[in-house]
């Protein structure tokens, strides 16, 4: 066994962020286990994000992994094994600590970005799938390899193969357990987008800095639409934006509906396909 294999971390050294300049940078910190999600990291992560949510100084969210990998899944040793050894109550417990932060991330108050910077794994589709935007390098791997130790990807993870790839790629990619690049997960839908490593902060934080520019009640209100919409028929869609937009005027999207309208038509400082309007100048 490594020195770095025998490191024993402590539940609030199992994830790292720091804020800067209106984005908090997330990581998933045990680079010596290659970031795979144990309870402690489960329960601090949770509680990391529901800290940085309602903060006045964060934007946007950046979620990625110390190291050379996002996350290599669930910890087969503390998350399996030595929890099932337990018994049925500490497996439900574990499993609601996990899903309970994919969850959170699913309907995070503001924008969040996964910057996947290497092996992304099994359990780690979860907040994968949690992040508005994913943004990988292109020799970054993505893997359901669970069929190659004798069970199905759960925790989330067959379905959201299935909910963001074609089907056809998505049963391969379930059957086979055969790895894609941050390139094919680009192309198979998995991710938004894959660059190359040394490009893959600076494309994160181009897309940070637009983020930051928009509307933060409209940017809410269109990611949780979006996410909604998915099971929705065509008329059942159409008539939840309708009762969305009325919902986001009572949070201030009258004001900055009528602002803008202001710059666009009286002032002509922006035009929408090509620029945000200047969001300063909304009055409260």
């Amino acid at each position: 066994m490594t020195e770095q294999q025998k490191i024993e971390r402590a539940e609030e050294d199992t994830v790292a962020f720091t804020v800067e300049d209106g984005m908090a940078w997330v990581k998933f910190n045990r680079p010596e286990k290659r970031n795979c999600m144990s309870p402690k990291l489960n329960r601090r992560m949770k509680a990391v994000l529901e800290e940085l949510e309602f903060r006045d100084d964060v934007k946007v969210l950046v979620l990625t992994g110390e190291g050379d990998a996002w996350t290599a899944g669930m910890d087969l040793k503390e998350y399996f094994r030595e929890t099932e050894a337990l018994g049925l109550g500490a497996v439900r417990k574990s499993q609601r600590e996990s899903y309970g932060w994919f969850e959170r991330l699913r309907w995070y108050e503001k924008p969040t970005i996964a910057m996947i910077n290497g092996w992304c794994f099994g359990g780690g589709y979860g907040p994968l799938f949690g992040c508005d935007i994913a943004i990988a390098s292109e020799d970054a791997q993505f893997g359901l390899s669970e069929i190659n130790w004798g069970i199905l990807p759960g925790g989330g993870a067959s379905k959201v193969a299935q909910e963001l790839m074609p089907f056809r790629k998505a049963m391969y990619h379930a059957m086979m357990g055969e790895n894609l690049t941050g390139k094919q997960a680009e192309e198979q839908g998995l991710i938004t987008e894959a660059v190359p490593a040394e490009k893959l902060k600076e494309r994160v934080l181009e897309i940070c800095e637009a983020l930051k520019k928009k509307d933060t009640h409209a940017l809410r209100a269109t990611k949780w639409t979006m996410r909604r919409m998915v099971d929705m028929t065509y008329d059942n869609g159409l008539e939840y934006q309708i009762r969305a937009q009325e919902a986001l005027h009572s949070f201030g999207g009258a004001a900055a509906r009528k602002e803008a309208t202001r710059q666009f038509l009286d002032e002509k400082s922006f035009k929408p396909g090509l620029g945000t309007f200047d969001t300063s100048k909304v009055k409260a």
